[in-house]
């Protein structure tokens, strides 16, 4: 199985001098290509400042991340950027849409910076569009959806591009429990049919109970890593 992320002795500190924080304390790791991975634990444990630095969005003060092969803690701000755009795609807790971008704009939006012909961005987004259940809304605004559509655009977007991985920072929090189902069996289809990993980071049992690799982390260290069994699910099965 391909390795498509690596932690090695990752340390992330904050303050000067004698006062010094540990968000991250010396953490290793690896993730296969189409693992669906949870990181859990308390508040202030280092679930989000790992996702930070996975997706290149922080630096580690000290030790390496590895997304597809290429070491990000060493890339230039410029070169960081090109990574994300082609290799990484990023579901946020509060959707983070362009309230001024229809449904179908903010989907095609990523592929539109990676210089796709509107042919192909058309071809792509209507079908993942349909593919994540919002068909005919192609054109309505953040505004006119509700909580659950907007969830559903911001992960046509990340996929859209067809990254190496996609981070969800808490993508079950602001919905409500059957809209939480509805996008975690659809992230699960999508982790299954088309191989994308995925990791969350999360305080939602009902994403931990779904993950095949769940990774708790405790005052910045990982306390375990809990390898489950894979579920059985036959190809294109709804």
């Amino acid at each position: 199985m391909k390795e498509i992320l690596g932690l090695e002795a990752v340390t992330k500190e904050y303050g000067q001098g004698d006062i010094k924080v540990f968000a991250l304390k010396d953490v290793s790791m690896s993730v296969n290509q189409g693992d669906f991975l949870a990181l859990a634990g308390p508040s202030g444990s280092g679930k989000t400042t790992m996702l930070n630095l996975i997706g290149g969005l922080d630096r580690p003060t000290h030790g390496k991340v590895e997304v597809d092969g290429v070491d990000i803690s060493r890339l230039s701000g410029g070169a960081l950027s090109r990574l994300r755009l082609h290799k990484i795609g990023f579901v946020f807790q509060a959707y983070n849409l362009i309230p001024v971008l229809t449904a179908y704009e903010n989907a095609e939006y990523v592929l539109m910076l990676q210089g796709a012909s509107v042919k192909e961005r058309k071809r792509k987004i209507m079908s993942l569009l349909k593919e994540v259940g919002l068909d005919g809304k192609e054109n309505r605004y953040p505004r006119e959806l509700s909580g659950g559509q907007q969830q559903r655009v911001a992960i046509a977007r990340a996929i859209a591009a067809e990254p190496a991985l996609v981070l969800a920072d808490e993508p079950t929090a602001n919905v409500d429990s059957k809209t939480a189902k509805a996008l975690l069996d659809l992230m699960e289809r999508l982790n299954t049919e088309k191989g994308i990993t995925f990791i969350f980071s999360t305080h939602d049992p009902a994403v931990m109970d779904r993950a095949r690799k769940l990774v708790h982390l405790k005052d910045g260290k990982i306390e375990e890593i809990e390898e489950k069994e894979s579920k059985t699910r036959e190809p294109n099965a709804d």
